[in-house]
């Protein structure tokens, strides 16, 4: 059991390092095609900081494709659990600490506890997600032929597109300046890195995320048989605590700094990623047949999206303390989980 908790550790640091390696590289490739800052910061960006989690259920399906029928029941548990868990976290957790921090940094930010952002754009990205997410689920609960999951996994990317496009068409400015340097180029002694170079490091670091996630899913894998609790479990809560939470910390930080555009986009953009591209991975490769604990997260996801959306449609501000609700509803799924477990 040591030596899973090792492993699980060391390919999730692997994830994670080669994530941040990642979004280096692929915001400089960004800005050399010319692209406006906001798209590089809403789309490149986003995709970056979104492949750890998405990672995982990457590699565990086409693992359980490679391996076989023997392999393909826990491969498909890990995969939904990784899909899955994602959004809920950040509906629910993610709102949390963004309310705490609000809270924390009151003093020293100049709109005090309330968040001050754009609320249309907010309000299409958390409407996207909701509407998304619950076409999504919905197709997990109600049982449906197969033709009809690869209809909605098409609908689902091209909503994404459609999304990527508006973003890229709208352009705008971004409230934090891109990276000249790239990681692996030491510009001091060899000059500005060449495209190929960046290339290079956007490819390598797949690579390394990709191999991490292979073995992050073996280690799931033995810990669900060593503690007897199902690997989807693991998946849906671990997971997207170890990837995903902590890049949202970068939103602590621009909340400190009065940067709650950015601070809140970080989040509501890898709200709509999580709602299309993973999930129809799931659509296509799962069985997509949602379990009680499953089930419950999604609805806890959607209420915390409908907590957004109803705070956005107040007149003012958006006020940080209400958001501390996400923390009440991912407590509750932990205790029902663990009520679950128990019984």
């Amino acid at each position: 059991m040591t030596f899973t908790i090792i492993e699980m550790v060391l390919s999730l640091a692997a994830i994670l390092g080669a994530a941040f390696v990642f979004t280096n590289a692929i915001e400089i490739l960004g800005q050399r095609m010319n692209l406006g800052a906001g798209s590089v910061g809403s789309i490149l960006a986003a995709v970056g900081t979104a492949l750890p989690e998405t990672m995982i259920p990457v590699v565990a399906l086409v693992g359980a494709a490679l391996a076989g029928e023997s392999a393909s029941a826990a491969a498909g548990e890990i995969g939904i659990g990784a899909i899955l868990g994602a959004p809920f976290l950040l509906a629910t957790l993610a709102m949390f600490v963004v309310g705490v921090s609000v809270l924390g940094f009151r003093r020293r930010r100049e709109n005090g506890t309330d968040i001050v952002i754009d609320k249309r754009v907010v309000g299409q990205d958390i409407g996207f997600f909701f509407v998304c997410f619950a076409i999504a689920a919905g197709a997990g609960i109600v049982a449906l032929p197969t033709y009809v999951k690869v209809v909605l996994a098409i609908l689902l990317v091209g909503a994404y597109a459609v999304y990527v496009y508006r973003t890229i068409v709208a352009g705008g400015e971004s409230e934090e300046e891109g990276p000249n340097d790239l990681m692996l180029w030491p510009e001091s002694r060899w000059g500005q890195a060449p495209t190929w170079a960046v290339a290079a490091q956007v490819l390598g670091t797949l690579v390394v995320m990709g191999f991490g996630a292979h073995f992050f899913v073996k280690a799931v894998e033995s810990a669900s048989e060593s503690i007897g609790i199902p690997a989807g479990l693991i998946a849906l809560v671990l997971a997207p605590l170890a990837t995903e939470l902590p890049e949202k910390f970068n939103s602590i930080i621009w909340l400190r700094e009065d940067k709650d555009n950015l601070a809140f986009g970080n989040i509501s953009g890898a709200m709509v990623f999580q709602s299309t591209l993973p999930v129809s991975l799931g659509l296509l490769f799962t069985r997509w047949e949602l379990g009680f604990i499953n089930v419950f997260s999604v609805i806890l996801a959607l209420a915390g999206g409908a907590l957004v959306i109803a705070l956005l449609l107040r007149k003012g501000p958006l006020s940080g303390p209400l958001l501390l609700g996400g923390g009440v509803l991912y407590a509750a799924f932990l205790a029902v989980a663990i009520y679950t477990l128990a019984a």
